[in-house]
């Protein structure tokens, strides 16, 4: 076979297209991946729909996205250096992060989410939304023997994503987190989140996904955009407010609604990328000594915790298989705020 299938992004704002694409070849250090599944992230949405300018510049193009990709090792070209190496017939993952240089201060400090020379999966290379795909062997993560490839794949960016983000937040057991959109990430950080002993106060816009937060654990569920009720930084504030208001969803009002519904010295936890400026008062930042801690994805070690605890029991993510033909419909759906989960594409 010198060929496969995959979903192309032509270019920003067009829909995918299915061609028959050269089979990639593993280089040095790289493996070759048959896909067996590839979750479906809302920042796959927002970069084909050419929303986030900052990464406009250095997405390739004409692109196959998709960056939660599990499936199994295939081939493995030269110079493979991981211990114990890869080899074929191993499961695995590739995530968001591709690969990283390893020599500079961020990656020698243990922050390679930030390090200047990072591929990105599905942005600066081709990703998962394909029958195969290549990865740096040492940025290809083995899975667990008893975790399924479908209920692995959104833990690659999705449950890496607020794994990370509750731990960069400070959140303490026995304070209270308001979590601001209950969808592929969001259910996820409920889990993890009544797991360390915190108090969840759940914010959505559907009654669909309060039902799933319930379902998580969630203390406390409140339905927004109800002109009826009080507004939600009151509703909040009754509660105590918020020592922590983590925000998934990519909403200017759900982060300015956040940021009024924290405790005095409370912190926001910026994940959703919303496309336009929100606005923000320093008077009143300076007033409650708010913090704000942003958080990119999640280093290689922490995933590799995040698939452990899975593995053990302490973490399951609602996902709903969809054949990989299907991806553009699946798009259309998250877009119109349908979809409760995570959607995953499975491949033959």
């Amino acid at each position: 076979m010198t060929t496969m299938r995959a979903a192309v992004l032509p270019a920003f704002g067009e829909p995918l297209t299915m061609r028959e694409v050269p089979l990639p070849e593993p280089g040095p250090g790289e493996v070759l991946v048959r896909v067996a599944a590839c979750g479906v992230c809302h920042s796959d949405l927002h970069l084909i729909s050419g929303e986030w300018e900052m990464l406009k510049p250095i997405t390739r193009l004409p692109l196959i996205p998709g960056h939660e990709v599990t499936g199994t090792v295939v081939a493995c070209g030269p110079g493979e250096l991981e211990d114990p190496p890869l080899a074929p017939g191993d499961r695995v993952g590739v995530p968001w992060l591709h690969s990283t240089c390893g020599a500079c201060e961020y990656c020698l400090a243990g922050r390679e989410t930030l390090c200047l020379r990072q591929q990105i999966t599905g942005v600066t290379v081709d990703g998962g939304y394909a029958e195969y795909l290549k990865a740096p062997a040492s940025h290809t993560i083995r899975i667990p023997d008893n975790l399924g490839f479908v209920e692995a794949a959104p833990l690659f960016c999705a449950g890496l994503t607020v794994y990370a983000a509750l731990r960069r937040s400070g959140i303490a057991p026995g304070e209270r987190l308001a979590l601001f959109g209950v969808g592929g990430l969001g259910h996820l950080a409920i889990q993890l989140a009544v797991a360390q002993g915190v108090e969840v106060i759940a914010v959505d816009l559907t009654e669909e996904k309060l039902a799933l937060a319930r379902a998580c654990g969630a203390a406390h569920t409140l339905l927004a955009g109800q002109e009826s009720t009080a507004p939600i930084p009151k509703q909040i504030r009754q509660l105590g407010g918020a020592h922590v208001a983590l925000v998934t969803a990519g909403s200017r009002a759900a982060y300015e609604t956040a940021l009024r519904s924290l405790r005095r010295g409370g912190t926001l936890s910026m994940v959703g990328m919303a496309p336009e400026p929100m606005a923000l008062s320093s008077v009143a930042m300076v007033a409650g000594e708010f913090r704000i801690v942003a958080s990119a994805v999640g280093t290689r070690q922490e995933l590799r915790e995040v698939l452990d605890l899975a593995a053990r029991g302490g973490l399951r993510c609602h996902v709903e298989p969809a054949p990989f033909e299907e991806v553009d419909r699946v798009l259309r759906e998250m877009g119109a705020g349908h979809l409760t989960g995570r959607v995953v594409l499975t491949f033959p």
